[in-house]
């Protein structure tokens, strides 16, 4: 397994009613053809080894024989090709004939699973043909779980098709064990609008169980006397479908499931667990998964922001009204009117401006009591000042400047600093001058200081402690930067006016600067993109070491797919590495964060988002980045 990848496989193929060798055969090769992509596990559908649809024919003593005689056949060729086997067939035991599903590997049948919940509606009888299989230590026996001698983290149970459909499926029970991926072989004949439904169950399922979800469908060859099987098999993690079968077509489909990631999420959650009755089977296995393998799954770059445009069109208004509404709520509790934010044509303080316009809407209040002061020094770009002027205007928001060159000068002369060495000192002194502006200002209008800065500066440290860094309340303090300018956007799609959308997509275009160096030609000449490294990359670390918890190697992995093409592997390395570094080293400034409102799964909040000592150690970190550990 590389980096906690399993990859699985949901087969299809196609079979003839009551034809055990002719199935045995189709299995047989669709093994074979798994076999050669490296997949670590394959399902295939309820009874496929007769067809489902076999009705009376399943009395039929030579029927069922020949359908076990053809599982010890499969579970031969099983052998030496290091995959995990799910196979459906009708099973005697004790006289009795129970609808199973056997996990088969190295020549091995490893156990025998029945189905719990037999389906007795519609065209369906099963329990004229079938048992049940419910009782606990019973064989075959519905708790058993597979675990890998390789990958104690992978551990699979198996339910059959209609057990899902259960008010408390028996996988909810597996999962309580231990269960970290479920196979459900499953015979589903299709309905019009029932692919829905099957999708909905499968993603809730893998969500509420925090589990991996292999779910292989029966499909053309099963009978149509009274039904059609459509194939319609589905892959799901943790509520997110990796993989789908087209309906109506018979096949295989494949993905790698991150049971790391299943691990981690179920470790950030209290779950109990109960394990009684379960036995535990040993799947011995050899790991020759290569790290340098292509990985049958796709890495998001930006996992803060959605690709679909509908979707996206939903997280924006979502997070927007989520920021309005924390901000509403402060400022009814201090009995406030007023608020007051610094504005510099920049996206951080543009977002928090239109934040504070959707939530004076709410209270029904003037837009002219959101008093925006601009406070240009010695990076002020004409470009900037403009839009910030411009946007103030157009947003009925009372514009206030305050230049703040003079006052800084003088703080250089008293503490004895040359103006033109421009140092840490240089621009962190402007930073605290304007907060101090601000709070003043908020003395004077009885306001409150609302501040701009946003969740992938805070990750980083790129804020002036006791500067920018402070305010009365953070309405962008768990917004990352990739998804701020989407935000604004989505905002100016929304406009009215086309000269606030002008100016917004403006706004969109400028460089992210602090400015406090300065201009070049009168341009902007501090770029911070230029300094830490692209934004979009330094959020996708944020959203897999916080959010996530991967290992830094496993981080490293999953940036060179994501950006292949765009950024070279040392340059990954490089801006990693700096991540962990300004992380660590920064989060003395998180610790004393203001209130902001929780709008993603991701926060640094000491309150409740992120709680972490400021003085921890980077080293074990970086050790692997630094070439000192094996990669």
């Amino acid at each position: 397994m590389m980096y906690g990848y399993v990859r699985a496989a949901a087969a299809s193929p196609e079979i003839r009613v009551a034809d055990c060798v002719f199935n045995r055969h189709v299995i047989i090769e669709t093994i074979y053809e798994a076999s050669k992509l490296g997949t670590d596990i394959i399902v295939f559908p309820e009874l496929c080894m007769t067809g489902s649809t076999c009705g009376d024919l399943f009395f039929q003593e030579n029927l069922v024989r020949e359908a076990e005689n053809s599982l010890q056949l499969i579970a031969e060729y099983t052998t030496g090709k290091n995959i995990l086997v799910v196979v459906g067939l009708p099973y005697i035991f004790s006289e009795k004939l129970y609808n199973c599903a056997a996990v088969l590997h190295e020549g091995t049948v490893l156990g025998v699973v029945p189905k719990t919940y037999l389906d007795d509606h519609s065209e369906l009888y099963e329990s004229r043909y079938f048992k049940p299989g419910r009782n606990a230590g019973m064989l075959p026996s519905p708790q058993l779980l597979f675990k890998f001698s390789d990958i104690p983290e992978v551990t699979l149970a198996v339910e059959i098709g209609n057990d899902l459909h259960a008010v408390i499926p028996p996988s909810s029970h597996h999962i309580r064990a231990g269960a970290t991926l479920v196979a459900n072989p499953s015979a589903d004949n299709e309905q019009t609008g029932k692919d829905e439904y099957r999708r909905s169950l499968i993603t809730n399922q893998s969500a509420k169980g925090i589990c991996g979800y292999i779910y292989s469908c029966a499909g053309e060859g099963e009978s149509t006397t009274d039904l059609v099987f459509s194939s319609h098999s589905l892959i799901a993690e943790n509520g997110k479908i990796l993989a789908e079968s087209p309906r109506f077509q018979n096949g295989i489909i494949y993905t790698d499931i991150d049971v790391n990631l299943l691990c981690s999420e179920r470790r950030r959650k209290t779950t109990d667990r109960d394990d009684h009755g379960y036995e535990t089977i040993i799947v011995h296995r050899k790991n020759s998964r290569s790290k340098t393998e292509n990985l049958m799954r796709d890495v998001d770059p930006m996992p803060f922001v959605p690709s679909d445009p509908a979707l996206l069109a939903k997280r924006c208004e979502e997070v927007l009204t989520l920021q309005a509404l924390g901000l509403k709520k402060r400022m009814k509790h201090l009995n406030m009117r007023n608020v007051v934010l610094g504005i510099s044509g920049g996206l951080d303080s543009t977002l928090a401006l239109l934040v504070c316009r959707r939530a004076f809407d709410l209270i029904e209040l003037p837009h002219y009591d959101i008093h925006c002061v601009i406070m240009p020094c010695f990076g002020t770009s004409e470009h900037t000042w403009e839009n910030a002027v411009k946007l103030t205007q157009l947003s009925g928001g009372t514009l206030r400047e305050v230049p703040i060159s003079e006052a800084v000068n003088l703080h250089f002369s008293d503490i004895g600093h040359d103006p033109q060495v421009h140092d840490l000192t240089y621009e962190n002194a402007q930073a605290r001058e304007r907060t101090q502006v601000l709070m003043d200002i908020s003395s004077q209008v009885k306001g409150l200081v609302v501040g701009t800065g946003d969740l992938s500066e805070l990750a980083l440290g790129f804020t002036t402690y006791n500067g920018d860094h402070m305010s009365m309340y953070g309405v962008n303090a768990s917004v990352p930067k990739t998804l701020i300018r989407h935000l604004i956007a989505y905002e100016a799609g929304l406009s009215n006016s086309k000269s606030l959308s002008d100016v917004l997509h403006a706004i969109l275009k400028t460089p992210v600067s602090p400015e406090l160096l300065p201009p070049e030609a009168g341009g902007i000449s501090q770029k911070t993109e230029s300094i830490l490294g692209p934004y979009e990359v330094h959020d996708f670390f944020l959203y897999n070491v916080i959010r996530r918890g991967f290992l830094p190697e496993k981080i490293l992995y999953l940036a060179q797919i994501a950006f292949k093409g765009r950024y070279s592997d040392d340059k990954l390395v490089q801006w990693l590495a700096l991540f962990y570094q300004r992380f660590f080293a920064n989060q003395f400034k998180r610790s004393c964060m203001p209130d902001g409102p929780k709008v993603g799964s991701v926060t640094l909040s000491p309150r409740g988002g992120w709680r972490m000592p400021s003085d921890a150690s980077v080293e074990l970190w970086l050790e692997i980045l630094t070439g000192r550990s094996q990669l």
